[in-house]
């Protein structure tokens, strides 16, 4: 059985309705996880979603962060935040769905805003209790896909113009490396498909004309469990959503999957 998963930072899910819409509406995914939804859960558009056929947890708040995962399929079992008892639990950054042996963690890994900030300790202590839950469901003798919005680019051929990014919170040699450590054992899924330079996922709407020049970041990811991985038939950014109308700076990364 062929299945697919998505990752989409949405930058406002209420925004980004009509290019969701028209997108899945011609293009079905199995299970779609969603970051910056920036949707009190009250004002999530569910409706929507369940009109196009899918089942979905959310946790949101007003303007900032928000995770949500769409599923064909109804999960076996949802988390919501780091499962680690640790506070805070970072129930608008982090979203977990379970598919019988198979965990699907959807995180939308804090920014970080400078290098001297708190908030980049932050995503430091974010990105190691991150690695604290997988490990955990691991042990437990579960698959796992984690999947979002990590803000790091792994290497130089991840941003465009590397020189000029060196203390870049999302591509400082420190946070690559923790990044690195934390996902020591997964599989980097889109690079194992995908291994060629240029390949993007975020455009800064800032940067004029940043899509046509190509002047962009991989900070979105979809890693996996070896067993996974090997089950892993392709992956690949959708690119055409970031040139639609009112888009997300952010485009799908996808993988397929031969269960």
């Amino acid at each position: 059985m062929s299945w697919t998963i998505a990752t989409f930072n949405v930058n406002s899910v209420r925004s980004r309705l009509p290019v969701l819409e028209r997108w899945l509406n011609d293009s079905k995914v199995d299970v779609l996880c969603l970051q910056e939804t920036k949707a009190r859960d009250e004002d999530f558009p569910l409706q929507a979603f369940v009109d196009m056929g899918y089942f979905v947890a959310f946790r949101g708040q007003k303007s900032y962060n928000g995770v949500a995962i769409a599923s064909l399929e109804e999960p076996d079992e949802i988390v919501y935040g780091l499962d680690d008892g640790k506070e805070p639990v970072f129930d608008t950054r982090a979203l977990s769905v379970r598919f019988g042996d198979i965990w699907v963690m959807n995180t939308y890994v804090p920014q970080g805003k400078s290098i001297d900030h708190d908030d980049y300790l932050m995503k430091q202590e974010f990105l190691r209790r991150t690695q604290t839950t997988i490990s955990d469901r691991i042990s437990d003798g579960k698959r796992v896909l984690w999947v979002g919005d990590m803000n790091v680019a792994p290497e130089e051929k991840d941003v465009a113009n590397p020189k000029n990014k060196t203390n870049h919170v999302c591509f400082h040699r420190d946070i690559r490396d923790l990044f690195g450590a934390v996902c020591q054992g997964l599989v980097d899924v889109f690079r194992s498909h995908r291994p060629e330079e240029g390949e993007f996922s975020f455009w800064d709407y800032r940067v004029k004309n940043a899509l046509d020049r190509n002047i962009g970041w991989r900070i979105d990811h979809i890693l996996a469990s070896p067993d996974l991985a090997r089950l892993s038939s392709d992956s690949w950014v959708y690119r055409d959503p970031r040139g639609w109308e009112k888009p997300s700076d952010h485009t799908p990364v996808l993988a397929s999957f031969d269960l």
